[in-house]
Formats: C-alpha cells, sequence, structure tokens
C-alpha cells in the first residue's frame, strides 16, 4: 500500500495492524498528525514501513520491535519524542533504519544485532551521552548520520571496523579526544564530517581526511594535520626525548636495516635467477604471452606502478563497485587495455583474513576456465596493496541493472534467461569439471557481471572453497544475507547446494526484478495449503516488461520452475547444479497452459522435473 506524496490527513487507524498480509505501507510526505498505534506491531508480515514526513508525535511504540520481517523504516521528519524503542535492536532483518528530524532523546540502543544493516540517521534528534560500542559490529554499514544531537566523550576505536563504510557524519556533537587509529583502516570512506564538536590531535592519514573541505574539521578544538584549514601537528615530547637519547638505537636500528637490505638483494638476485631460467624453459610459449600481465610474476613492479597511475592513486573517482574484502577500480593501462582492479583492504589488524580471500581468489581463479566465470589476467602482492586484476566487464553488475529503472527495459526477457543459462553453466562447470569441486559461497545479484552483450560471469572468489571431496563440511558464515543457503546460516554446512540455493535466488531475482525476500519469507511462514502459493506466475515478473510470449515465454516458465526448486529448505532436496544446467540446454517447458494461468503452487507442486 503506497499513499505516499498525497495531502492526506487525520490520524493512522489501528485496523493496519489487522492487515496480516501486509508487506508494504508507504504514506510519507503527507499531513498525517496523532500518535503511532501500537497496533501496527501486529502486522507481522511488514518488509518496509515508510511514514517519513508527516506530523506524527508521542513516542514510537516498542511494538515496532516484533515486526521481525522489517527491513526498512522510516521515520523521519515527524515529531516523535522520548526514547528509541531498545527492542529494535532485534530486527535482525533490518537493512535501514531513518529516524532523522525528530525530538528523540536518551540513549542510542544497541543495534549491534541488526547485522544486515547498511543504513542508520539518528541525526537531527536529541540524543545523548556516548556513541554505542555495538555500532563496530555493524560489518555492512554504508552510511552513518548522527550529527546534530548531543552526544559527548570519545569516538569508539570499533567505528574503525565498519570496513564498508562509504560516509561518516557525526557533526555538530560534543564528541572529545582523539580521533581513532583505528579509522587507517576505513578505505572506502568517501565522505567524512567531524565539524563542530571538541575533537584533537592528528587526523588519520588517509586520502579521504587529507581531501576532505575545511568545513568538515571546522569548530573544533585542536585537530592538526595534512589537509586543508588545518595546523600542521607539531612534534610531540616523546619524540623529541626519542631523539636525544636514542642515537645508539637508531645506530642499531641502521645496522639492521643494513642486513634486511643485504638480505633483500641477495633474494631479489636469486629470483632473477630463477625467472631467467623460466624464461628460457617457456621461450615456445611467448608469443601467447605478449600482453601486459604476461610479465606479473617476473615485473610486478612495473604493472603495479601502472595502476597506481590509471587509477590516480586509487582515487574514488575510478571507484566501480566496493565489496566486503575489497574496492573495485577502472584503470586503463599505457597498452590501452581497459581492466578491473580490485584492491583488498585490511579486514583484520594482522591483515590475515584479506590475504585469505587474496589467495582463495588466485587459486580458484588459476584453475577456472570458463567462458561464463571472470577472467584473472593478474595479481600482486605488494607491501602497500593486495592487488587482482580482471577483465573489465561494460555491463556491470546485474544488481546494477536490475535496480535501474531505466537500465531494467532494456535487459528483455530472452536476455534474462540466457544470463540464468550462463550462470547455471559456470557453477556446473565448478562443481563437477574441475579437478576438485569449487563452492563460490557468495552467489549474489552484485557478483555477477554482465558484458556488452548481456553475457554473465560469475565473480568474486574471496570466498570460495576447494573441495577435496564431494562431501560437506562446516566452516565460519560467509556470503551475502538473502542469498545465503538457511544450513549455512545456521549451521554453517557448506556444500555445493549452498550455491544451488544462492542460484534460486538470483534466478527468482532475475525474473521478478527485485530481490525475492518477501516471497521467500512468506513461503516460511505460512503452509502449502496457505491461499498465499495461489498467485499467478504472471503476477511476480517484472513488471517493468511486457510478458513474455511464444517459446520465450515457455522458457520463463521453467526458469520460475527451476528457481523454485532450488530454494527447497532441504539440501538434499534440491536438484544439482549439472541437473539445472541440462534442463536449461533442452529449454521443454513443464506446461503447455498459457503463462497467466500457471500459479506458483503448480509449479511447486510439479514433480519430477529433475
Amino acid at each position: 500500500m503506497d499513499l505516499s506524496n498525497n495531502k492526506l490527513y487525520g490520524e493512522l487507524s489501528t485496523n493496519w495492524g489487522k492487515c496480516q498480509n501486509l508487506t508494504s505501507l508507504k504514506i510519507s510526505n503527507n499531513n498525517i498528525s496523532g500518535g503511532l498505534p501500537p497496533e501496527l506491531g501486529e502486522a507481522f508480515q511488514l518488509h518496509v514501513l515508510n511514514l517519513s514526513s508527516n506530523k506524527i508525535h508521542g513516542k514510537i511504540p516498542k511494538e515496532l520491535g516484533k515486526l521481525m520481517f522489517l527491513f526498512e523504516l522510516f521515520l523521519d521528519n515527524n515529531k516523535f519524542s522520548g526514547q528509541v524503542p531498545y527492542n529494535f535492536g532485534m530486527l535482525s532483518n533490518l537493512e535501514q533504519l531513518n529516524l532523522a528530524k525528530n525530538g528523540l532523546s536518551g540513549l542510542i540502543p544497541d543495534l549491534g544485532n541488526c547485522k544486515k544493516l547498511f543504513v542508520l540517521n539518528l541525526s537531527n534528534n536529541h540524543l545523548s551521552k556516548y556513541i554505542p560500542l555495538q555500532i563496530g559490529n555493524l560489518q555492512y554499514l554504508q552510511n552513518l548520520d548522527l550529527s546534530k544531537n548531543f552526544l559527548t566523550g570519545g569516538m569508539p576505536q570499533q567505528l574503525g571496523d565498519l570496513k564498508m563504510l562509504e560516509i561518516l557524519n557525526l557533526s555538530h556533537n560534543a564528541l572529545s579526544g582523539n580521533i581513532p587509529s583505528s579509522f587507517d583502516q576505513l578505505l572506502g570512506l568517501t565522505s567524512i564530517d567531524l565539524s563542530y564538536n571538541q575533537l584533537e590531535g592528528p587526523i588519520p592519514n588517509t586520502k579521504v581526511f587529507q581531501k576532505a573541505p575545511e568545513e568538515a574539521f571546522r569548530n573544533n578544538k585542536g585537530l592538526c594535520g595534512n589537509a586543508i584549514g588545518l595546523n600542521v601537528c607539531p612534534s610531540t615530547y616523546s619524540h623529541n626525548l626519542h631523539v636525544k637519547k636514542g642515537n645508539k638505537v637508531m645506530k642499531l636500528i641502521l645496522a639492521l636495516l643494513g642486513i634486511v637490505f643485504l638480505m633483500f638483494i641477495i633474494v631479489k638476485i636469486t629470483l632473477d635467477v630463477c625467472f631467467r631460467k623460466m624464461n628460457i624453459k617457456n621461450k615456445t610459449k611467448e608469443e601467447e604471452h605478449q600482453k601486459t600481465f604476461s610479465v606479473w610474476s617476473y615485473d610486478g613492479k612495473m604493472v603495479y606502478e601502472n595502476i597506481v597511475e590509471a587509477t590516480g592513486d586509487f582515487d574514488h573517482k575510478h571507484c566501480i563497485g566496493v565489496g566486503g574484502y575489497g574496492i573495485v577500480y577502472k584503470a586503463k593501462l599505457p597498452t590501452g587495455e581497459v581492466v578491473a582492479v580490485k584492491k583488498l583492504h585490511p579486514l583484520s589488524e594482522d591483515g590475515v583474513a584479506n590475504v585469505n580471500a587474496f589467495t582463495n581468489e588466485i587459486h580458484s581463479l588459476t584453475e577456472i576456465r570458463h567462458r561464463n566465470i571472470v577472467k584473472l589476467h593478474g595479481f600482486c602482492s605488494h607491501p602497500r596493496h593486495l592487488l587482482l586484476v580482471y577483465e573489465f566487464l561494460e555491463g556491470g553488475s546485474l544488481k546494477k541493472i536490475l535496480n535501474n529503472d531505466e537500465l531494467a527495459p532494456g535487459f528483455d526477457w530472452a536476455k534474462r534467461v540466457n544470463v540464468v543459462k550462463g550462470v547455471a553453466s559456470a557453477l556446473s562447470y565448478m562443481h563437477n569439471d574441475c579437478l576438485n569441486p569449487i563452492i563460490h559461497r557468495d552467489i549474489s545479484s552484485k557478483n555477477i557481471l554482465l558484458d556488452s552483450e548481456y553475457e554473465a560471469h560469475v565473480s568474486d572468489f574471496g570466498t570460495a572453497r576447494i573441495m577435496s571431496s564431494d562431501t560437506s563440511y562446516w566452516t565460519s558464515f560467509a556470503g551475502t544475507f538473502g542469498y545465503a543457503a538457511p544450513e549455512h546460516a545456521y549451521t554453517m554446512e557448506v556444500s555445493e547446494k549452498c550455491d544451488v540455493y544462492s542460484f534460486g535466488v538470483v534466478t527468482f531475482e532475475v525474473i521478478m526484478g527485485r530481490h525475492p525476500g518477501d516471497l521467500i519469507s512468506s513461503f516460511l511462514s505460512t503452509s502449502f495449503a496457505s491461499s498465499s502459493y495461489d498467485v499467478l506466475l504472471e503476477d511476480v515478473l517484472d513488471q517493468r516488461l511486457a510478458l513474455p510470449i511464444g517459446q520465450v515465454a515457455e522458457k520463463v516458465v521453467l526458469v520460475a520452475k527451476i528457481a523454485l526448486a532450488c530454494l527447497h529448505t532441504n539440501p538434499h532436496s534440491r536438484p544439482t547444479m549439472q541437473q539445472v544446467y541440462q534442463k536449461l540446454s533442452t529449454w521443454k517447458s513443464p506446461f503447455t497452459k498459457p503463462l497467466g494461468m500457471i500459479t506458483l503452487r503448480e509449479l511447486i507442486g510439479l514433480k519430477n522435473l529433475m
């Protein structure tokens, strides 16, 4: 139900809570007044609640904390008062929370269990005391705005754990102390505003701080560093004392550096000899390796410097994507070749996690040669960065196209079924045709890249696992929420059937034009006898396209049936990717009746498709 952007007035009815099948309620930008009825917490299926830009007042009812399927909550620009309900921290599916421009007071609640949250805006309120340490648990947070409140104390070190953070606004508070050293790890940060606080000491030595406008640090107690409008930081007393008394230590350090340098020269000479021998041995293959990346293993410095120059030292304007393990840049090399460069950022203090992702991706992609899997050109392990270089795919991610109302109509049904087939082909190859089966573990629409012809390429193998046998095993959680199989999310069990489930989610996303979270949730919360299964397939399909006809319609029906089979909660009941690809290759439709007469119940109930 969307009644936004009208001139409605009056109070919200308590009867909204009786709408048990309501999944989205949007009444933003109206003149609604009165209080927010607690009965709304009885609409258990709500996924989206947007009441922003009205005149609703009173307290936010704690009953909203019972809406466990909620992933978007917008109550901003109203007249709410009182505290933010503590049980909002139990909304484990919440992705966006916006309570800005109200009169909320008290503490910021513990939202550490809202693991999927990527937008948190509590600005323009009367919130006080400290920033909760638990915010550091929100690993997917991209936008954090706590500006224009009454927050005091220091900025917690845990904010440096927000590796995917892009926008941070803590301005107009009363925060004090130094900027935590952990902020050096926020490599994806593109916008920062710390103005009008009581902060002091040096700013982090990172590009976003150094290139921030003067307004970002204005009206603080004593910030210093290499940025516009700031003074250069003075030498500390401890440093001066070290200079005066540390002559002997310096001599020792210089001696050690000399030894290390000598060892470096010896190792370099040894490697040069080995590489020359390797060049001689592989001389017959020289014609096949004339491109830039044939010399990565031999002259990584040259390629590294080219990439640094092509990306403007990894300037954000060259950024084309941000993921859990790194930032991806577009780079045009001196040869004219355009590539995609993934710069892995550190995920832990000792760098173990990003090194694991780096080696996983190399080991996986060097074993793979398939038209529907992104091609790895080369890699570079540099003291400053870990880099992976791939072919550049003009179409961008599948997610980007599906979420763009201008691009989606050009992504017609024939192209969509071909993308599904391409992903199935890649996964079937990984599971069955490699020397050891490879499980991707993070199949999602953001990790499916398209070329100019809309051909699908599976990417991002940072979490992949090469199996030594065809049995399942257990590991820590890896993947993207909303795509991960239930058994992996709850028991950490990993098998090829995890990829099958994720493929089912992506396939439905392709034909629906959006993530099928609502549909999957309704299946999980109802029995097969429920009327939820009687929805027509044509009503589920992406409404931005005209309904498919002829043979294309038959293919769409088959794709929908396969997707439902892949989403079975029992992994043993799901088909293998080899079976899926074989069915998609034959394109034999399970139905002869018109598209407008086929229900999801019929598709699920159809036996022996595989």
